[in-house]
């Protein structure tokens, strides 16, 4: 049995139907929301459960030979949810656990890296077999598909400086494969990104000779991304209802934000494309041909 916590997000929706045509039997667990989408997606077993509660995690580790923990980055427990997982797999006396962390994890001004950091170390000192997957930014459709309505790439830090992608098909495949192969990952931690490493003007220039269209690269403050593009659950309803949205109801999340801005900023944020070559067995996808799947599929929406 392979748990997958927080399981219905962007890497849930993709891991989950590969491990379940593989075979593989997987228990998927998510906070609130509905538990048959995530049988839907192929989970043999569905349950809600808080990552940071002990007695829900001695339950949910029952039977599991694997973990999968995805720690949610927006979170203001985060970190307390990843040592409770890491001390119920140990308890559990659980085979192996992958954890999807982020490329350098090291960075403390960043506050969902300094998160995972303390993780990492609480894995690493663990009697547990373990995995630590290290993805750059993710090429994930909540950045791009908007472009191809307006025309503007937009980011909440500063347009000149460099950024390393990740294609989340191409992690998840990733985490597939380290999943199921299981004891030649043991004890690694994984750089993962593509070869590219490109400014937002750069990354606009790739949208638009797929495109076809003039795009321009647009800086936001982190605040107004967050209000007015960030696709967030509770956002999403309270612009749905009509409702103000209130910096104190998510400042966690603009806290998370605003550092981002403030550090990418500052510093390029740069990674190395040869281990995911090397895990994949291929070079990953260009963000130019991440932009021409997503165009293509976003054209048969339309």
């Amino acid at each position: 049995m392979i748990l997958v916590t927080s399981a219905f997000g962007n890497q849930g929706q993709r891991l989950i139907p590969k491990l379940a045509q593989a075979g593989k039997r997987v228990r998927a667990m998510r906070a609130t929301g509905d538990l048959d989408a995530l049988k839907a997606l192929g989970a043999a077993e569905a349950i809600h459960g808080d990552a940071s509660d002990s007695k829900t995690l001695g339950r949910a580790m029952e039977g599991v030979e694997t973990v999968y923990h995805i720690a949610p980055s927006l979170h203001p427990r985060e970190r307390e949810m990843g040592l409770a997982v890491v001390d119920a797999a140990e308890a559990a006396g659980v085979k192996h656990l992958v954890f999807s962390s982020v490329l350098h994890a090291i960075i403390t001004k960043l506050i969902q890296h300094e998160a995972k950091r303390d993780i990492e170390e609480r894995i690493v000192t663990s009697e547990l077999n373990y995995t630590i997957l290290q993805p750059a930014n993710y090429m994930a459709p909540v950045l791009f598909t908007p472009v191809f309505k307006s025309g503007i790439f937009r980011l909440w830090y500063a347009l000149e400086r460099r950024q390393s992608y990740t294609a989340l098909e191409d992690f998840t495949d990733v985490s597939f494969k380290v999943i199921c192969e299981g004891q030649p990952h043991y004890g690694a931690t994984y750089e993962l990104c593509s070869a590219d490493c490109l400014t937002a003007y750069e990354v606009a220039d790739r949208i638009a000779k797929v495109t076809g269209r003039p795009i321009r690269a647009e800086y936001v403050t982190p605040d107004d991304f967050m209000i007015h593009y960030r696709k967030h659950p509770s956002l999403e309803a309270k612009r749905a209802a009509g409702e103000p949205i209130r910096v104190h109801d998510f400042e966690h999340e603009f806290d998370v934000f605003r550092a981002i801005g403030a550090c990418y900023s500052a510093h390029d944020f740069v990674g190395n494309a040869n281990a995911m070559r090397w895990l994949l067995g291929r070079e990953p996808l260009s963000v130019e041909q991440y932009v021409a799947q997503e165009f293509a599929n976003f054209q048969e929406t339309v």
